[in-house]
Parts: C-alpha cells; sequence; structure tokens
C-alpha cells in the first residue's frame, strides 16, 4: 500500500527526510546521566518545576539554577541539534493534521522551548521496540542525555552507540508496518512496538551493575589493594541491582564526583568523527597501547577474531548465496534468468554483494595478525580466504582448457 503523496510533498517543504517505515527521525550517540542542574539543560526553574521536578536531591524546593536534580528515568536530555530538527518535524505534523486530516494542530512549536515535556521514541537498530521518553532539556553536545535504565530498556548498555529519536506523534501517525520489506530482517529497525512505562527488571543486565552510592566503604579500597575479582566486592556496593523489586529502584540515586559542568565532555564521539573503520580501529588500539591495565594484544586478538574473520567469512559466503537485482525495477532474483536481463521489464542485472565488500578488512586483519605477533592459525586463516577470494575473482572471463593442458 503506498503513501498517500501529501505527505512527502510536506516532508519536502520542511526539508525531511524519511525512514524505511514512514518515520522522521535523528540519530544521536547514547550517554547515561542520573542527575543535572537546570543551567546546564538550558530549562528555567519554573518550567522544570511544571514538568515535576520540584526539589533538589537533598529535598530542598528547587529555586536555583545551579541545584541539583536527579533525572527521572524516562526523561530525555537531546541535543540541540536535534530539537532544531524536531521543530520542522513539528511543523510537518501540524500541517498534516490541518491539511490532509482536517484537525487542529497538536505541536504548535516555534522555539525549542516549545518542545519541553513533549514526547519522542527512542529505538536502537536491530530492535523492534521503541520506548517512550519525554524532552525535559537541551544539551550543545551531540548526545542524548537520558537514565541508564532508559537506555537499558532500548536494549543498549550505554556504551556510546548511537540510536535514533523520533516524535511520538510522528511515529503513531505515520508508521505503517506495510512500508516494510519482506524479506529476513526487514522488520527490524522499526517501532513495531511501543513500551510506555520502563520496568527496571525488563531492562539490559548491564544497568544493573550501575554503582549509585555516594561514597565507597574502606573495605573496598582495602580489596582492591589484593586485585580481587569486581564480582567478588560488588555486594559492598550500591547498585541499581541490589534494589530491584523496591521504590529504590527508580528514584534516590547517588554519585561520588561531582562535576562543574556535565556539558563540559567532548561534543561529538569519536567513533562518530573518525570516516572509515581502519581510522576508527587504529585509534582503538592506539589508546590500548597507553594504557597499563590493557593487554593491546588481547584487544587485536578480539577484533580479528569477533569482527574481521567473521565478516570476511560471512561476506564469502553471502557472494556464493546472493541474489541478482534488476537496475531498472529493482526486481531481485535468487537465480540469474536464462535470458541474462530482468524477465520483468528486460533491464540489466547487476550483483548485491562485490569483491570489495568481502574483502575491505583484508590487510588490516593481516597487519595485526604481523603488528601483535598474533597466533600463527590465524595467519594461515586469512592467507586461506586471500585465496578463496583470489579463486574466486581470478580474471574476468573463463579460462578456455584445452586436453594439452593435461598432458
Amino acid at each position: 500500500t503506498p503513501e498517500i503523496i501529501e505527505k512527502g510533498v510536506l516532508r519536502a517543504k520542511y526539508d525531511l527526510s524519511v525512514y524505511k517505515d514512514g518515520t522522521v527521525r535523528f540519530d544521536a550517540t547514547n550517554a547515561p546521566l542520573t542527575h543535572f542542574k537546570p543551567s546546564e539543560v538550558g530549562v528555567s526553574v519554573e518550567r522544570l518545576r511544571q514538568l515535576g521536578y520540584n526539589c533538589d536531591i537533598y529535598g530542598a524546593p528547587l529555586t536555583d539554577a545551579n541545584q541539583i536534580c536527579e533525572l527521572k528515568i524516562q526523561d530525555v536530555i537531546i541535543p540541540v541539534k536535534c530539537a532544531e530538527y524536531f521543530i520542522r518535524v513539528a511543523n510537518f505534523l501540524d500541517e498534516l493534521l490541518t491539511k490532509v486530516y482536517k484537525l487542529s494542530p497538536y505541536y504548535n512549536v516555534r522555539r525549542i522551548e516549545d518542545l519541553l515535556g513533549h514526547l519522542v521514541v527512542g529505538l536502537a537498530p536491530h530492535t523492534s521496540v521503541g520506548i517512550l521518553g519525554r524532552i525535559i532539556g537541551f544539551t550543545n553536545l551531540n548526545v542524548c542525555y537520558a537514565h541508564p535504565i532508559w537506555h537499558s530498556a532500548k536494549r543498549r548498555d550505554c556504551d556510546g552507540d548511537e540510536d535514533a529519536l523520533m516524535l511520538a506523534l510522528d511515529t503513531l501517525l505515520n508508521f505503517s508496518r506495510e512500508y516494510l520489506p519482506a524479506q529476513i530482517g526487514g522488520i527490524m529497525d522499526a517501532p513495531l512496538l511501543l513500551i510506555p512505562v520502563v520496568n527496571t527488571q525488563e531492562v539490559q543486565r548491564q544497568a544493573y551493575d550501575f554503582d549509585v552510592a555516594n561514597a565507597y566503604p574502606l573495605e573496598f579500597y582495602e580489596r582492591t589493594l589484593e586485585n580481587v575479582d569486581a564480582k567478588h566486592v560488588s555486594r559492598i556496593i550500591d547498585l541499581i541491582g541490589h534494589r530491584l523489586g523496591t521504590e529504590a529502584q527508580f528514584e534516590g540515586f547517588n554519585f561520588t564526583t561531582p562535576v562543574s559542568n556535565v556539558n563540559m565532555g567532548n561534543a561529538e564521539s569519536a567513533y562518530k568523527r573518525f570516516k572509515t573503520m581502519i581510522e576508527k580501529l587504529t585509534c582503538q588500539l592506539d589508546l590500548a597501547e597507553k594504557i597499563e591495565a590493557v593487554d593491546a594484544r588481547k584487544v587485536a586478538l578480539k577484533v580479528l577474531t569477533k569482527h574481521f574473520i567473521r565478516d570476511i567469512a560471512g561476506n564469502l559466503r553471502a557472494f556464493s548465496m546472493q541474489v541478482f537485482r534488476c537496475k531498472s525495477c529493482s526486481k531481485r532474483f535468487r537465480r540469474l534468468p536464462l535470458r541474462g536481463r530482468c524477465p520483468s521489464c528486460g533491464g540489466e542485472l547487476t550483483l548485491t554483494v562485490y569483491r570489495g565488500g568481502i574483502e575491505k578488512y583484508l590487510e588490516a586483519a593481516q597487519h595485526l595478525v604481523e603488528k601483535y605477533g598474533l597466533p600463527r592459525y590465524y595467519a594461515q586463516r586469512i592467507l586461506l580466504m586471500r585465496e578463496e577470494i583470489n579463486s574466486l575473482f581470478e580474471g574476468k572471463k573463463p579460462k578456455q582448457i584445452s586436453l594439452t593442458d593435461f598432458a
């Protein structure tokens, strides 16, 4: 079922990009946050009180922009760039409501402050469940500040991944499963389900290890001198996991080290700043070599075994099982038609998996083995994959073999 053309016209008017499922999204790097000051999120004390922040973490009435507040589990602080983009999305939705559906406008947004209190949907890649959140502030950093429980509800472990944010009304009004591809994986990255209330006991287990203590006991420091495993001392630290099943699982979180301003960190994730995977890998290993607590050789081995080798082998397998696509009508074929062209429109056919995609990490994998002296097994594994790639692509035409070649 095609989408009505009016939606496309209005999106073009506001210069908006649309995802495959009909929604408009803004991608932002995840950043966990449990406390903030009104002055850090660009919102007045009066407006925050209207949003339910009546007291600071010490129970005193909120009257000053430098008092510390505890972030509610489903409240989010979005980038200013995201807010500016959402203004256009909100105006698009209001015009859609009035001109297409003959209803009253909903957002009436003119400034980013007008977005405060409005609902958003957070969605992580490779998942199909959106998490409802509420905008309560803004940051000049290119990150989405939210409670670790909220990020974890998206099936994230707060390690700097990038997720999508959508205005809730856009998701409810414009998303349709009818637009999703029919092939395997087509329903991923789409908000098929929406969680309105986060259940702390149904999030990623990594969130349970989040430290919410205001100080560490002396026993903790004594045990560090013994180099004991962290799991053996977790019982003496106030963790979210220890609060499950009580009211304390939602609020009353503490911190050990105050900061002057949460926005004084990096404005943008290095992972996003570097363009190629090789640049990212090089910087990761450079950092590993500088940190005494990290074995750079083990890091290189993990990257090689968990990513590069699996990627190369997977793409080799995908090449042998690939489908063919028509350049004109985009129809796909599991097997190459005998006539060599698209049976539907007569268009030229093309591959869907190419040599460049198979061997893009081959040299990087070889470099890791040589630089860090990794076991010979991996050098031989890479050599075998290289030979297999060469056997697949050697020469542009089949070789004509005569009987004398076997003499």
